[in-house]
Order: C-alpha cells, then structure tokens, then sequence
C-alpha cells in the first residue's frame, strides 16, 4: 500500500497537530526565518525554531497526547507533514514518527510513510534524516523485507530515492551490509547529481571509521569512476585513521 492510500485526516489527533504548531510556535524565533529560509534554499517558510526547542516540542507535545494504535500514528504523522505550512512541522512530523512512544510501529509497514516523506520532501533535510534514522534501522531489523526496497530506490528516476539508498546506512557500523551498499553506490557512480555524489562519498567516510583499510582500497580501485567530490569526502579522515 502507498502512503497515498492511507487517508491521513480520517484518523489523525487533531489535538495533537494543534498542539504541535502552537507549542513550535511559541518557541520561534521570527528574526531567524529569512536566514534559515535562505540557508535551506526553502519555499516553505520557516517559524525560526531551532533544532534542540523543535525536538523538545516534539517529544513534549508526543508524551502529552499518546496515540493509541498504529493507524493513528501513521495518519497523525501524515496529516502534520502534508498540512504543514512551517518547515519546522515537517520536522516535527518525523520527530513523531520515531518517537519512543511509536517503536513498535516501526515494521515495514512504515515504509509507504517514510517513502513519501522522502519523496515530497525532496530536499537533504528531510530526506537524510528519514533515510538514516528511519530506514536504515527498519533494514536492520528486517533485512529480507528492507534490502529489496534499498535497491529498487537504487536505480529509482527519483533522485533523492536513490539518496536515501546510499546514505541509509550511515552510522551502521558493524551491522552494515558492504555488498548493498557498494551495490547501491555502483548503481549511482556515474552520476553527476552533487547530492549523490556527495552521499556516496559521506556514506564510504561513516565506514572509514570502522574500517579505514577497506574504504582506502575500494576508493583506490574505483579511483578512474568515483568522482572527485566523493573520493574527497569518502577519504577526508584517513590521515587519522591509517599510520
């Protein structure tokens, strides 16, 4: 089923969602907006809320009103990102589907959520935040459900699918899956696209920590197809991480 499907205003806590956006509110910064708006490159206006006040509001707003099952979850999470006027209620919308509270309801049922949040979205922000914290552990989780999807979005046309196939498993560490993700990365090496370059060579670089030896080597040996951009990034931290 497709987040499409799903009728987001049927089932989602309106209180919770006017509680959202009164409590963001009143922890924004009006005089923060333009340079946030600029810095972002948004269409979307910004309340000027940072991140740490964003998250406590979350979390805060989360605890007060408790959603009671899944269906209410996904179409609370839902109806918050897609009526969002504020970038900051995006924000907080993925905030809310990952809150502690909703741990359980994180199956591969979620995923037509997380999907569309990646391909609406379609802006770093959002979508680094959902395919690290949201997908990537769902595909540890549940591997044989996650995997096939990681690499159909690897030669997706949506740009920021195959993104999100490359990045997911950042912060892995010894539960990454190499051969998807250089699978993912082989899928996306030609590319001239800076956000995949740049996401292939972040996505090398966050192994490097646990393996150095191996990002050099694979680095080294696709010296003549990586582009510049993604062997600078991928190798940025070898000076301390290899005598």
């Amino acid at each position: 089923m497709s987040a499409d499907s799903y009728p987001a205003a049927v089932a989602a806590d309106r209180e919770l969602i006017e509680a959202m956006r009164s409590g963001l509110k009143a922890v924004a910064n009006p005089s923060r907006s333009a340079a946030a708006e600029a810095y972002m490159k948004s269409t979307m206006p910004f309340l000027g809320t940072m991140a740490a006040p964003m998250r406590t509001v979350a979390n805060e707003v989360a605890v007060a009103h408790p959603l009671r099952s899944q269906t209410a979850w996904r179409h609370t999470c839902l109806a918050l990102w897609r009526e969002a006027t504020y970038r900051e209620e995006r924000y907080a919308a993925i905030e809310l589907s990952g809150h502690r509270l909703y741990r359980e309801y994180q199956t591969p049922d979620a995923v037509a959520m997380y999907d569309e949040f990646i391909v609406t979205g379609a802006w770093w922000d959002y979508v680094d935040a959902v395919a690290v914290h949201r997908i990537g552990p769902l595909l540890r989780a549940y591997r044989d459900d996650i995997e096939p999807v990681v690499r159909r979005w690897s030669t997706d046309a949506d740009m920021w699918r195959r993104r999100s196939s490359i990045i997911c498993q950042v912060g892995a560490k010894a539960d990454i899956d190499l051969g998807l993700l250089y699978d993912c990365i082989e899928a996306n090496m030609a590319d001239k696209q800076f956000f995949i370059r740049k996401a292939i060579g972040w996505a090398l670089r966050s192994h490097a920590w646990l393996n150095p030896a191996e990002i050099k080597r694979y680095v080294g040996e696709n010296a003549d197809r990586l582009s510049g951009l993604s062997q600078r990034e991928a190798l940025k931290n070898m000076k301390k991480l290899l005598p």
